[in-house]
């Protein structure tokens, strides 16, 4: 449905300049999408924000209703959740850790839900913005670039494969918070860590949730 690019800028939040890439806009022109990110598009905290799996950041338009009940008032223009593609479907409970996608000329894979941080806060001038995005279910999820390529705004996201052990992005982010797991959330989990394009600190934290699970 729409591009978005935005290059990092300084905004005053609870009397202290913050640096932020969240800000994002509508692009009208065909986009190089390389392998950190999209040409015009930059992050400002590469220690949290873009690199490899995180190269596109992807939300349903469909939340958008969802958002404007929540946030009566407000106007929310496209690319307002930082996401650089706002997509028609793509839902996070038919989206899977390792789907792969032709866009334009480049082909991406799922890589990951996304977890707000506070700059979302910012953006929203709100500091309980994040707690709601995440508890809405309504995320979105990362891709990374495995052709690079061009894209732009009406391209069809058309689906090339499924990996073998996919699990639904709303399932990770579901055990992600979850506070415990029973014996269907730890077959879940065995079969995402199987899954090549979810990110080794990803991994990592499910090992050790499924460690201390099983003590």
């Amino acid at each position: 449905m729409s591009v978005n690019v935005g290059l990092p800028r300084d905004v005053v939040w609870h009397g202290r300049t913050v640096t932020t890439g969240i800000y994002k806009a509508p692009v009208d022109r065909r986009v190089a999408l390389r392998t950190l990110n999209l040409d015009g598009d930059r992050q400002a905290d590469l220690t949290v924000h873009g690199g490899e799996y995180k190269a596109v950041y992807c939300y349903p338009v469909a939340h958008y209703d969802y958002w404007t009940k929540e946030l009566p008032g407000r106007e929310l223009p496209m690319g307002v959740f930082g996401e650089n593609f706002t997509t028609d479907g793509l839902a996070e409970d038919a989206t899977h850790l390792g789907d792969r996608f032709s866009v334009g000329s480049a082909e991406v894979v799922v890589t990951q839900p996304r977890l707000p941080c506070y700059k979302l806060g910012v953006r929203f001038g709100s500091d309980d913005m994040v707690r709601r995005f995440l508890a809405s279910g309504r995320t979105g999820f990362y891709l990374a670039v495995t052709r690079e390529g061009e894209v732009g705004s009406g391209d069809e996201i058309k689906p090339i494969s499924r990996d073998d052990n996919a699990v639904p992005v709303s399932e990770i982010t579901r055990l992600y918070i979850a506070k415990r797991y029973d014996s269907e959330d730890v077959k879940s989990l065995q079969r995402a860590l199987q899954v090549t394009a979810l990110p080794e600190s990803w991994k990592q934290y499910f090992r050790e949730r499924l460690e201390k699970a099983s003590v």
